[in-house]
């Protein structure tokens, strides 16, 4: 019987794939959390960091700039006094906005049966 396999460009199994390189970035926490802040209208810069409690001024510029690059995130500068930069979803990442904030709230929906699990586990690894 001949079978017929569909040809991807890309796949993500693989280890050369360029793939990983995007699910590394939209996989990190502060990433994740960005992109979800950003849905809705566009963010300036300073009420992103306010937002997200606990991310740095270098790790959140880091990050947004990574995003943009991939396409994720866009910088709009605005000449005021002092300057502002405004930080959108693009099309291409409005097409995670649901995946991303599926992810980021389940974390918060499910974080007592993790900890609970965790409980669990440590308490099995102590009887070993």
């Amino acid at each position: 019987m001949e079978t017929t396999t569909l040809q991807r460009a890309y796949d993500v199994y693989e280890d050369r794939c360029p793939t990983r390189l995007v699910l590394d970035r939209i996989a990190d926490k502060w990433a994740l959390l960005i992109l979800d802040r950003l849905d809705g209208e566009p963010v300036r810069f300073n009420h992103i960091r306010r937002d997200i409690k606990g991310i740095s001024q270098k790790v959140l510029s880091q990050t947004l700039k990574k995003l943009e690059r991939d396409g994720l995130v866009s910088r709009t500068v605005f000449a005021t006094v002092p300057v502002t930069v405004e930080y959108a979803l693009t099309p291409l990442g409005r097409t995670l906005t649901e995946t991303v904030a599926t992810l980021a709230h389940w974390a918060e929906r499910n974080m007592d049966a993790v900890l609970t699990a965790q409980r669990t586990y440590d308490a099995a690894a102590e009887l070993r």
